[in-house]
């Protein structure tokens, strides 16, 4: 069996207060992470730091990431939802 190439600290990291962002960002790490480059791994890590209000503005469109490496991610976390 082969390793799961997504660190389990990372996983515990995408549980938030809500279960809407729980889905939302699970679905970016099973569907992105693997093939993710290291800086988009690092971006995702940076948008984990974000408290759970600041996700929701971000993901409902009331404001943007000023970090474009979070906003890529946004960008993705979106799309997945359509």
């Amino acid at each position: 069996m082969l390793p799961d190439p997504v660190p389990g600290r990372l996983r515990w990291r995408c549980r938030r207060g809500m279960r809407e962002l729980d889905v939302v960002l699970e679905r970016w790490l099973a569907s992105h992470y693997a093939t993710a480059d290291a800086a988009r791994r690092e971006a995702f890590g940076r948008l984990l730091d974000a408290p759970d209000p600041q996700l929701l503005a971000w993901l409902f469109g009331r404001e943007r990431p000023t970090d474009p490496g979070v906003a890529g991610i946004i960008d993705d976390l979106l799309a997945s939802r359509e």
